[in-house]
């Protein structure tokens, strides 16, 4: 009979399991790192897709962005930024589809010249032109930007994680955001 390590022993082994990874790219420290969130992954999934077959197959997807996505952000508390992933991982999967409905009219065989991209191929680039610009940010902007935005803290959640003063917390995302606009409008011209 194995018993659950309690919360902070998970998050103490969660920490030196990233490090680890990070360090040595060893997959089986990521495998470790993974296993004890699989359910969790599994349910977040299986609340999108309600298909089991689906989520089953995101809980793969999931760990396979892991093996970059993990050296690329400074993880505090990975369980909730892991929820945080699968749960972005599912809704751009389900945006994926909305973009690309199935069209069984006569014009569907017709073959005409695309002169402007796609809606997928549209949304692709803006997330790509984001990512790259979100990048271009200081590490101040970057991180209160992400929690912010991407993992929807609040300003005393995101204050409290980074250590940043609220106030700091507040003109770093007014300050990033704006940062953001005008390298997006340059990457569009």
């Amino acid at each position: 009979m194995s018993i659950a390590p309690s919360n902070n022993k998970l998050h103490d082994l969660d920490q030196e399991w990233i490090t680890e990874y990070k360090t040595s790219g060893d997959l089986a420290a990521l495998a470790r790192l993974y296993e004890p969130y699989v359910p969790l992954v599994y349910g977040v999934a299986l609340k999108y897709f309600k298909d089991e077959e689906r989520s089953k197959d995101a809980v793969m997807q999931i760990f396979e962005e892991l093996i970059s996505k993990i050296k690329q952000h400074n993880i505090h508390h990975f369980k909730s930024w892991l929820y945080t992933l699968s749960r972005n991982h599912c809704l751009m999967e389900i945006r994926k589809e909305k973009s690309n409905p199935i069209i069984f009219d006569e014009s569907f065989m017709d073959f005409e010249p695309f002169m402007h991209l796609s809606e997928k191929e549209q949304t692709e680039t803006k997330l790509i032109a984001m990512e790259a610009c979100l990048e271009t940010l200081n590490i101040e902007q970057r991180q209160s930007i992400t929690l912010f935005y991407l993992q929807e803290k609040c300003y005393t959640e995101v204050a409290k994680e980074t250590g940043y003063d609220l106030k700091k917390v507040k003109s770093y995302i007014q300050n990033g955001k704006r940062n953001l606009k005008i390298c997006l409008e340059k990457q569009s011209e």
